[in-house]
């Protein structure tokens, strides 16, 4: 057990713990305790948490990799923590009008999508691997959420630039599935 929960198996954890203050920092903006708040700081405390959430990200990986310290459970709960914050972030943008809905959806039904793939995989033997367009898609994906919890300019081509290349990474898993 304690080398399950090594270093790289924590940072998932915490990052998934995150995912859910972040998302009540964007969503509960009315809470009485943080009435006298001006609701930037709302945007402020959620890009925060999600820049932690982010770096943790970075940092899960390149130690697990870097110190032979990949297990079974780092391989659940990366790719769960990366969804998780993924997911909060999204929602909660678009309840706060900040996300297109339809982004949304073809963001998350892509990642539905490929998770299925991806065990369908599994059951049959095989793997489908991470593509560099993955990759790049998780990190514009990043990106995007950050700029729009910022409400910053060029925020929402951030985000269709992020659906374009959630789709083509997603054709990617697919051509390379049937490739196998």
């Amino acid at each position: 057990m304690s080398k399950a929960l090594n270093l790289p198996n924590t940072l998932a954890l915490f990052r998934i713990a995150l995912a859910p203050l972040m998302l009540w920092f964007l969503v509960e903006r009315d809470f009485s305790l943080f009435a006298s708040w001006h609701p930037s700081w709302f945007d402020y405390f959620a890009g925060l948490i999600f820049v932690i959430a982010s770096v943790t990200d970075f940092f899960d990986g390149f130690i697990a990799r870097k110190w032979d310290q990949m297990t079974k459970l780092g391989a659940i709960l990366d790719p769960l923590a990366d969804k998780m914050l993924m997911l909060a972030g999204f929602i909660g943008l678009m309840i706060i009008d900040r996300a297109s809905a339809w982004a949304v959806f073809l963001i998350l039904s892509r990642e539905f999508f490929i998770t299925g793939l991806r065990v369908v995989a599994v059951s049959e033997g095989k793997s489908v691997a991470s593509t560099m367009a993955g990759k790049i898609k998780t990190v514009v994906q990043m990106i995007a959420i950050g700029f729009l919890i910022m409400n910053w300019p060029f925020a929402t081509t951030l985000l269709w630039i992020a659906v374009i290349l959630t789709l083509y990474s997603g054709y990617e898993y697919l051509r390379d599935y049937y490739k196998i």
